[in-house]
């Protein structure tokens, strides 16, 4: 414990409002990030130093309860919370951008080493082997011909071509063939979790962590519990893309409470230097 507890305060203030702020400046740095959500923080009081314990009233000898005497120490970070609320969809014409109205996230494999993450951000494309990939080229996990697996474009028959292809609202891959037949063989899952707020961020829109979250119908995607605009799940939106739930006005108005709390804090810190320079000087 510090010679007077105000310092301990103000410098623990100080170290909780720059998180604060980071993660503010985070949050309006991605204010146009593909499907980004925004995080709060919270705070919680640090260990209060007990100069007296309470007690209660004593009917034998008259007493009457005793109230505690504590000396709170500072501040910290209680929690830093991403908010998965929807943000709007807005329309790209692109077939392949897939955007999510209501619950539920994408889940992409790295084909590299088998690691799954899920994602909100639905801006894919099909690569040259016709896999539906992320922009950094993960594939995107449903139904292929009945199991799960990668998302891919299949053979068109006899000696007709491919001519073109759109997403529905279920998550159906419809092809459409030079010969004026199509087929369906593709579908995209989706995987809704119990407490998304336990999910990780990887980078690049991307999030872990699913055994915290608490995937619904279990970690393994299946057709009786993962198609789109089932079982409490949204609908697949294609030719559209999620945006930033960041609100641009909310965050400036955070960013100057934090700021003004800073610099209450570190006011804090100033009185106590001045008052441990007083107490020094006691002694000369």
């Amino acid at each position: 414990m510090s010679l007077i507890g105000t310092l301990t305060s103000g410098v623990s203030a100080l170290k909780s409002f720059t998180k604060d702020l980071e993660v503010i400046g985070n949050n309006i740095a991605n204010v146009n990030t593909t499907a980004y959500k925004g995080s709060t923080t919270s705070f919680e009081d640090s260990f209060s130093n007990t100069l007296r314990s309470s007690a209660s009233s004593n009917a034998g000898t008259g007493s009457s309860n005793i109230s505690a005497i504590q000396v709170g120490s500072g501040v910290q970070i209680g929690a830093i919370q991403a908010r998965f609320t929807q943000g709007s969809l807005s329309s790209t014409g692109v077939s392949t951008d897939l955007g999510v109205s209501g619950t539920g996230f994408f889940r992409v494999v790295n084909p590299a080493d088998g690691s799954a993450f899920a994602t909100r951000a639905g801006d894919f494309r099909f690569d040259d082997n016709g896999y539906l990939v992320t922009t950094n080229g993960y594939r995107v996990q449903g139904l292929k011909g009945g199991s799960v697996g990668d998302i891919k474009l299949g053979t068109p028959p006899g000696t007709s071509q491919l001519q073109s292809y759109s997403f529905d609202r279920q998550g159906n891959l419809v092809e459409f063939y030079s010969d004026g037949s199509s087929a369906t063989n593709n579908q995209v899952l989706l995987q809704s979790f119990r407490d998304p707020s336990a999910l990780q961020r990887a980078g690049d829109n991307l999030f872990t962590g699913f055994d915290a979250a608490g995937p619904v119908g279990g970690a393994t995607l299946s057709a009786s519990n993962n198609k789109p605009g089932s079982n409490g799940l949204g609908s697949i939106e294609s030719g559209t893309l999620e945006l930033s739930n960041v609100d641009l006005t909310e965050q400036f108005a955070n960013m100057i409470s934090a700021q003004r709390s800073f610099q209450a804090s570190s006011r804090v810190v100033t009185v106590s230097d001045s008052v441990l320079e007083e107490i020094v000087n006691l002694k000369r």
